[in-house]
């Protein structure tokens, strides 16, 4: 029996980084009348990413947001995974 697993589009790395939801309202009519355009999911930018670990001689292929890569171009790969938890 195969089971597909569907993930949520969070990022892999950093906590808080998800999708929202947003609404407004449409530019035309915004200050003479109450128009309401309805709610729009807002995705955060998520990027399938090969990252390679020289202390474990490893790679590691994660969906990560922009933010988390600048993060671990910074602090190092093998610092940031493991205080996210994907090595152990």
């Amino acid at each position: 029996m195969l089971i597909s697993v569907f993930m949520a589009k969070t990022c892999a790395i950093m906590t808080n980084k998800k999708s929202l939801m947003g609404g407004g309202y449409s530019t035309k009519v915004r200050a003479t009348k109450f128009n309401p355009v309805g709610m729009s999911r807002k995705y955060v930018n998520l990027q399938k990413k090969r990252v390679y670990v020289p202390e474990l001689k490893k790679t590691f292929t994660l969906t990560i947001s922009t933010h988390a890569l600048r993060t671990i171009n910074k602090n190092g790969a093998f610092v940031v995974l493991k205080k996210a938890g994907i090595i152990k």
